[in-house]
């Protein structure tokens, strides 16, 4: 791939008040593809790279999260620990849409390396950490990079491979998310116990190293950007305060602050100001953060709403699977990491299988909804299970299950929007999807944890646990505290977390359902075999 040479001209630096398809027309001139179709073993030296970069994004979630009880316990402000992980996710989300664009305007590459520089700066920063303060403004340092891992890496993949052949790499992300699944817990305890939780941040130097320098080898050039670009800072500003005040809704609501609290209004009342505000300016932008004109695209419209809520169902259900196994079946957290390797495993092995029925038949919309029916099922397998409790072989099969059907979404999707984006508009494209589908993943979150929350006042406010324990034990879910209760007591509480995880999983199956109805209405295109 090389890129092309173009002449400086007198106009390079004046405004490009072109219609938008012109300007579409003039990249796909300027950058018709790859100057060669790279052979299936240079593309899998690229991969290898992207593939380490996906790998950091994937890892560290996982790692913090298993440090943060030794977080708590070095540096305090247990009100802010929270925080932690919410500055790192409002961070990522709100810059993935502007990393796509920018690639779309000065090309993949440079933007690549920005992102793993930054992330490398904010791990180290993270590190060094002396305060809760400084840890979750480095963490925002940390997020900011990290927004652009997945989202460019999905965009170089579909710069390389036509959409037709996509399939046969796509399985590969699946096993780099399975494997770090499984492996980010492990590794988090192992250096946090022999060595300090600082070093969970200096473990991504190497990684991250590595993958800057297997992409500056064999990542030749990348998409050329559009001549006389100019970026929307005043609709990614617009868009990010909007995400942020909708996040910070979300996350305050219900525990740091009342949901009928003034400020949480004010908060709701500036998303919704924000996103009326971002669209305004959408409208009349020469270059806009996220083109308009993208949701009048079917599969592109519908194919974001089906990821949102696919990941809204995943997310706000699996993120209780260490609680429901620790609290309501009393194993331990290395064990409960374990026994959520079947929902990795499952979903390695459908978008293996994805991959070939892709390349084989050229088609993404049936095995989605396979997927996606799966997916119901796993869920209310889920919910009838836990309710009934269920014993562990019950409950495993279920979430492998809800993993297989799971493989066989995301990776369609993302193919189906890549096939159906004009050319000017792929990173725009592929970018904002993954900003949906985070959005839906943190909706999802706050959602059950309000659910959970809601059904553990009612049972305080029942006056059945008066004197038998403290209110603050039944809200904090403190595995050890609760295995230490009397039998009785133990088992009553037990009880009402399994109800209230359980509640969760139902409400999985409708929002699965839901999307499973919305991907019936999505648009089958032919996918391209070429790059153009």
């Amino acid at each position: 791939m090389t890129e092309p040479a173009r002449r400086p001209s007198a106009s390079d630096d004046a405004p490009d008040r072109r219609p938008e398809a012109e300007i579409a027309a003039a990249v796909a001139a300027n950058d018709p593809g790859p100057a060669h179709e790279p052979t299936h073993r240079e593309i899998r030296t690229v991969y290898i790279g992207l593939m380490i970069v996906m790998a950091l994004s994937a890892i560290d979630q996982s790692i913090v999260a298993t440090a943060l009880p030794r977080i708590l316990s070095d540096l305090g402000g247990v009100a802010h620990i929270s925080w932690v992980v919410t500055a790192y996710v409002l961070a990522t989300t709100t810059t993935m849409p502007l990393y796509g664009k920018l690639s779309d305007q000065y090309g993949r590459k440079p933007l690549l390396y920005g992102a793993v520089g930054l992330f490398l700066l904010g791990s180290i920063l993270s590190g060094c950490a002396q305060s809760m303060t400084q840890l979750i403004l480095f963490r925002a340092v940390q997020g900011l990079g990290a927004g652009g891992l997945l989202p460019l890496a999905q965009i170089i993949v579909a710069d390389l491979v036509p959409p037709r052949q996509r399939g046969r790499y796509q399985g590969w992300i699946g096993a780099v998310f399975a494997f770090c699944s499984v492996l980010g817990p492990v590794v988090g305890g192992i250096i946090t116990d022999t060595l300090s939780w600082h070093w969970i941040f200096f473990f991504n130097l190497p990684i991250g190293i590595g993958a800057l320098v297997v992409i500056a080898i064999t990542l030749r050039s990348s998409r050329a950007g559009v001549p006389g670009s100019r970026t929307d800072y005043l609709g990614a500003l617009l868009l990010s305060g909007a995400t942020a005040c909708f996040l910070f809704t979300l996350t305050l609501g219900g525990t740091q602050l009342p949901w009928d609290s003034i400020e949480l209004l004010g908060l709701a009342i500036g998303a919704v100001v924000l996103a009326v505000l971002f669209v305004l300016r959408e409208r009349v932008a020469p270059e806009p953060i996220l083109p308009l004109h993208l949701f009048k695209e079917r599969v592109y419209s519908l194919g974001s709403l089906v990821l949102a809520l696919t990941f809204m169902a995943l997310l706000g259900s699996s993120t209780f699977f260490p609680l429901f196994f620790q609290v309501v079946m009393g194993l331990s957290p290395s064990s409960s990491g374990l026994l959520i390797a079947p929902l990795a495993v499952g979903t390695f092995i459908s978008a293996r299988i994805n991959g070939r029925l892709l390349l084989a038949h050229g088609r993404y919309k049936p095995a989605q909804i396979r997927g996606l029916a799966m997916a119901v099922a796993g869920f209310a397998w889920l919910a009838w299970a836990s309710w009934t409790d269920q014993p562990l072989v019950v409950l495993e099969p279920a979430i492998l299950l809800l993993g297989l059907g799971l493989g066989f979404v995301t990776p369609n999707m993302n193919v189906a929007i890549q096939n159906a984006a004009p050319p000017a508009d792929m990173g725009a494209a592929t970018a904002s999807a993954s900003y949906f589908r985070s959005l839906g993943g943190v909706v999802g979150v706050a959602g059950s944890g309000a659910i959970l929350t809601n059904h553990l006042h009612n049972a305080l406010a029942s006056g059945a646990f008066a004197g038998v324990l403290k209110p603050e034990m039944l809200l904090r879910g403190g595995a050890q505290e609760i295995a230490a209760l009397p039998p009785a007591a133990h088992d009553a509480v037990a009880a009402i977390y399994r109800h209230g995880i359980a509640t969760t999983f139902v409400v999985g199956v409708a929002v699965a359902a839901l999307a499973l109805t919305t991907l019936l209405f999505l648009p089958e295109r032919k996918l391209r075999t070429t790059h153009r």
